[in-house]
C-alpha cells in the first residue's frame, strides 16, 4: 500500500496511514505542561548580499535549570534553506525533522524543489497542526530562512520567515530573532544591521546579537570559552547551505568576547 504515496505532502500521507505519529495528533492530558520539558531559546537570522545567515545559542532550560548546554537548534531544511527552533525542544526537533522529510518527499514525488514561499507555507501548516499542544504550553515557533533560487535580484535572494503559534507565516525584512532572548538580540541587530552586508559581516553580527541576548536573558547561553561551546552558525547561499566549523565559530566568538572586554557595552 506504500508503493504509491498519492500526495506530494509527506505529512498528508502520514495523517492517513499513521496519524498518531504526527506531533499534533497525540492525545495530551488536560492542564499546562510547559514546565515538564526543556525549552530551546534564541535564534537570529540576517539577510546578506550573498544569501542569509542563521545562528542559535546552545542552551536549553527547564524552569530555572539549565537542561542542556550544547543543544543544536539550527539545521538545514534542504539544500538551500535553514530552520531554527525555539520553544519546547523535543517537539521542535521532531517538527524540524518532519519538515526535512516533507521537503525531501516533495522533491522525490514531483521531481522539482518547492519554491521558498512554498516551503514556508508547508512549515506553517505543520505548526498549525501542533496548535492543541501549543495551547497546553508545548509551543514550537521556528524561524525559517533560505536562498530564493527564483529571485530576480540575487543580492536580495536571502529571505527570512517568522511564524506565530497558529501557523501564521510572516516575511521579515533584513533580520529577525525568536525565543526568550529575541528582544535583546533584535535590539542589537537594529543598531548594526545594514542592507548589503557580506555573509562574513552578517555572521559576526549574528554572534554579537546572541552575546547581547545572553547578557540580559538567563535562558540564552553565551559563548562558553571554558567548555568550548559556541553558537551554531549556518549560511544559505547560491552554493547551498553551509555550517561553520567549530574552529571558524570559535574564532568569531572569541573575537566578540575579546572586543567586549575592551568595550562591555558593545
Amino acid at each position: 500500500m506504500f508503493t504509491n504515496a498519492g500526495t506530494s505532502s509527506f505529512t498528508t500521507f502520514l495523517s492517513r496511514v499513521a496519524p498518531e505519529m504526527l506531533p499534533g495528533r497525540r492525545p495530551l492530558p488536560p492542564g499546562m505542561a510547559a514546565d515538564l520539558a526543556p525549552h530551546a531559546t534564541t535564534i537570529v537570522a540576517i539577510a546578506a548580499a550573498e544569501g542569509v545567515v542563521m545562528a542559535g545559542d546552545r542552551r536549553a532550560t527547564m524552569g530555572n535549570l539549565i537542561a542542556q548546554r550544547d543543544i543544536e537548534k539550527v539545521h538545514p531544511a534542504d539544500a538551500y534553506s535553514l530552520v531554527g527552533i525555539a520553544g519546547t525542544a523535543g517537539i521542535g526537533i521532531e517538527l524540524m525533522r518532519l519538515f526535512q522529510v516533507e521537503l525531501e518527499h516533495y522533491e522525490k514525488i514531483e521531481g522539482a524543489m518547492l519554491s521558498l514561499d512554498g516551503k514556508a507555507n508547508r512549515l506553517a501548516s505543520m505548526i498549525r497542526g501542533n496548535l492543541g499542544a501549543a495551547m497546553q504550553g508545548l509551543a514550537v515557533v521556528p524561524l525559517f530562512a533560505g536562498f530564493d533560487l527564483a529571485a530576480a535580484d540575487p543580492a536580495r535572494a536571502g529571505r527570512i520567515f517568522s511564524f506565530d503559534v497558529t501557523g501564521g507565516p510572516y516575511e521579515e525584512t533584513g533580520y529577525d530573532a525568536i525565543g526568550s532572548g529575541s528582544l535583546f538580540a533584535k535590539s542589537a541587530l537594529k543598531k548594526r544591521y545594514r542592507v548589503g552586508l557580506t555573509v562574513e559581516d552578517a555572521t559576526r553580527l549574528a554572534v554579537e546579537a546572541l552575546y547581547d541576548a545572553a547578557d540580559d536573558d538567563t535562558a540564552t547561553g553565551g559563548p562558553d570559552l571554558t567548555r568550548r561551546i559556541y553558537p551554531v552558525v549556518m549560511t544559505a547561499t547560491a552554493e547551498g547551505t553551509y555550517r561553520l566549523t567549530d574552529a571558524e565559530t570559535a574564532t568569531i566568538a572569541e573575537g566578540v568576547v575579546a572586543g567586549r572586554m575592551e568595550n562591555p557595552g558593545g
